[in-house]
């Protein structure tokens, strides 16, 4: 029995349904894209359509959760009006709005320049003869050779570095969620 508290009735007890649906959603999409997916791909796909098949999934794969960890934070705050709620609901609120907003983010401006900077390399690579490999980059010998790409390396470097801070943000703030909801399930 999972008791999320935020009064009785039928009301409460589809906001807890849809709390648990749309978090679990997040937290499972999120691991299966971190963990799982990606890196199957990554080990088996030529890198440029690795990219190209993640600059086409990340949009959707954000809008998702986005619009999961949207439906979270406003069954929670349902459930746990301001005013009225615990310190720690009021925690697990602040850890659902970091998820939403890491999520946000990366929908709404990293994913949209990662996905224009990778394209943008991809342009110089082809060019170069270079991104058919499978795994990580062979483009170390030829940045030596060519500053464009040595720049558009480093600039795609810190924006995929940015997207992934801000997954791995998101991800760590739905893990504590996941601990505060382990300590209301009664098996």
């Amino acid at each position: 029995m999972i008791i999320l508290t935020g009064g009785s009735g039928s009301g409460a007890a589809a906001a807890r349904l849809v709390h648990l649906l749309a978090f679990s959603t997040t937290w499972g999409a999120g691991f299966w894209v971190a963990f799982i997916g990606g890196t199957i791909m990554f080990r088996n796909l030529p890198r440029h359509q690795f990219g190209s098949l993640q600059g086409k999934m990340f949009p959707a794969y954000f809008m998702l959760i986005s619009a999961c960890s949207a439906i979270s934070v406003a069954a929670f705050a349902y459930l746990h009006p301001w005013k009225t709620a615990a310190t720690i609901e009021r925690y697990q609120l602040g850890f659902l709005l970091m998820a939403l907003g890491c999520n946000l983010s990366n929908l709404l401006v990293v994913t949209p320049m990662m996905v224009e900077m990778m394209m943008k390399r991809y342009k110089i690579e082809k060019d170069l003869g270079i991104g058919s490999e499978v795994g990580h980059s062979k483009n170390k010998e030829m940045v030596k050779k060519n500053p464009a790409l040595a720049a558009m390396n480093r600039k795609f470097g810190i924006i995929h570095a940015l997207s992934s801070l801000a997954s791995l943000t998101s991800f760590g703030s739905l893990a504590m969620h996941s601990w505060y909801l382990s300590s209301k399930l009664d098996l």
